[in-house]
């Protein structure tokens, strides 16, 4: 089922990095907020791009109420599109792909070649695509997960492989 509309990335705030961790199906995920929106969503506290957690940053659950609620039921095979304010912070180009990223239907997979074309470049930049893919920071939510090698393969998950494989059977997804 496609988003009806593609969700838009708001720059995100300044202030206090606020966050709270929750157990799903994948293990323990940790959500981090400007106080408005989602800035980030990573697999673990040891997630490979995820700096640590920040010594000013606060222990607060209220801002991911919704965020906490979504992911249940997207957990629970109930929900199919995300409705949450998203601010990831990245380059121009990273917020590009993630953009693009959102688009991709539950269900559904793409290549890095495929998202570099949607993007209106070249073959060429399916690398720098695939590297932007990865540093997502907003994972589950920018479904990074959707996207595989042009062998159909899974390659490539911050969280690992199986819980990429766990993500992509659980929206039904043919795997090779």
């Amino acid at each position: 089922m496609p988003l009806s509309a593609p969700v838009t990335l708001a720059d995100p705030l300044t202030g206090p990095t606020r966050y709270h961790t929750v157990d799903s199906p994948v293990g323990e995920l940790l959500l981090t907020s400007d106080g408005v929106a989602i800035t980030g969503l990573y697999m673990g506290i040891g997630h490979r791009h995820f700096a640590g957690i920040g010594a000013d940053w606060i222990s607060d659950g209220a801002p991911f109420d919704a965020a906490k609620a979504q992911l249940a039921a997207y957990f629970g095979n109930e929900l199919r599109e995300f409705d949450l304010p998203l601010a990831p912070r990245g380059t121009p180009f990273q917020r590009e792909v993630w953009q693009a990223l959102t688009t991709i239907p539950w269900g559904h997979t793409t290549t890095y070649g495929q998202l570099a074309h949607q993007l209106g470049r070249t073959a060429a930049a399916s690398r720098a695509v695939g590297t932007a893919n990865g540093r997502n920071p907003v994972s589950i939510i920018i479904p990074c997960h959707r996207v595989i090698g042009a062998s159909g393969a899974l390659v490539g998950y911050g969280g690992g492989l199986p819980a990429k494989r766990h993500l992509l059977t659980l929206e039904g997804s043919t795997l090779v």
